[in-house]
C-alpha cells in the first residue's frame, strides 16, 4: 500500500512540456486555461528555447475526470477519450496511440516528469498562444483529445514506411531512422517522385532493399515508432530527398550534385 501511495504521488507530479517561444522566462510565467488563471504551481524548465512544464495542472484543468497512475515505468493518464503515456528519457509521448516527437526527450526535475506545452496541448486537443508582454501562456481547449492512431496512420503507408526505415537504418539511432522516413515522405510530396510511400519505395533503381528483398523483413519496434513519429510530423532531415552512407559509397551522385543537409549516424542527407 505504501509503495502504491508513493507511485500515485509521483504520478500526480508528472510534468509535461511546453514549446513556447524563446522569450519565455523559466520563472514568472503565468498560465491561463480557457480564460482561468491557474493558481497551482507549475514547474518549468527551459531546454533549447522550449519550456518544459509539469503537466498535471494542465491535464486536470482541461480534463477534470482525468486520473494518473505510475505503471510500466511511465505516467499513464486516462480521461474520457484520452490515453496518454509519458515516460522519462524517451523522445516522444504517446497519445491515443499517436507518437508525438520530443526532440530533447522527456525530462525529470525533482519528482516531476517534464515534457514540451505545445506537444502536450496537441495531445489534449488544445491550442497554445504566448503573450510576451505579460509572460503568459494561454491554453484553449478544443473539441476533444487528439484523433486516435487508427485515423492518423494509413495501414499501407505505415507498413511500407516502417519497413524501408528498418531496411535502410535499422542499426541507426532514432534520429537517423526518422531522417530516412523524412526522405521517403519528402519524396511523396515532391513532384519529381511518385506520390505514395509504396511507389516511392519501389521506384526503379532508388532503394536497394526494394531490389534485394530486405524490404520485406519485419521492422523492429523502434522502426515502427520512427515511422509513426514521421507521420505525425517529426523531422530531423529537413527537406532532404536523398541519403547515402559516405563510407560505403564515397563520391556518390547525391554527394556530388545535391546540397548537403546534415549527417545523422552513418548517413549523409542531401536535398
Amino acid at each position: 500500500m505504501r509503495r502504491r501511495a508513493i507511485c500515485a504521488a509521483l504520478c500526480l507530479a508528472v510534468c509535461t512540456a511546453l514549446s513556447t517561444p524563446a522569450e519565455a522566462a523559466e520563472s514568472g510565467v503565468s498560465f491561463v486555461i480557457d480564460g482561468a488563471v491557474i493558481e497551482k504551481e507549475i514547474t518549468t524548465q527551459t531546454v533549447n528555447q522550449t519550456i518544459y512544464v509539469s503537466y498535471w495542472p494542465i491535464v486536470q484543468a482541461l480534463y477534470p475526470d482525468a486520473c494518473a497512475v505510475w505503471a510500466n515505468r511511465r505516467a499513464e493518464i486516462r480521461a474520457q477519450g484520452l490515453d496518454l503515456f509519458i515516460k522519462p528519457e524517451t523522445q516522444y509521448i504517446i497519445a491515443n496511440g499517436r507518437y508525438l516527437y520530443v526532440p530533447e526527450g522527456v525530462k525529470c526535475q525533482g519528482n516531476s516528469i517534464m515534457a514540451p506545452v505545445r506537444t502536450l496541448a496537441r495531445a489534449l486537443g488544445a491550442a497554445v498562444s504566448w503573450d510576451g508582454r505579460t509572460s503568459t501562456v494561454s491554453i484553449t481547449s478544443g473539441s476533444g483529445p487528439i484523433a486516435p492512431a487508427g485515423q492518423a496512420y494509413a495501414p499501407n503507408t505505415l507498413y511500407w514506411l516502417s519497413r524501408i526505415i528498418q531496411a535502410e537504418s535499422g542499426n541507426q539511432p532514432l534520429q537517423g531512422k526518422i531522417a530516412v522516413g523524412n526522405v521517403v515522405l519528402n519524396r511523396v510530396e515532391s513532384p519529381r517522385f511518385p506520390n505514395t510511400v509504396y511507389d516511392v519505395v519501389f521506384q526503379r533503381n532508388q532503394f536497394t532493399p526494394a531490389m534485394t528483398g530486405s524490404i520485406y523483413c519485419t521492422p523492429s519496434a523502434e522502426s515502427v515508432i520512427a515511422a509513426k513519429l514521421c507521420l505525425d510530423g517529426a523531422n530531423t532531415a529537413g527537406g532532404a530527398l536523398y541519403f547515402v552512407n559516405p563510407r560505403a559509397t564515397p563520391g556518390s551522385w547525391a554527394e556530388r550534385n545535391r546540397p548537403y543537409v546534415a549527417t545523422i549516424g552513418a548517413h549523409a542527407f542531401f536535398s
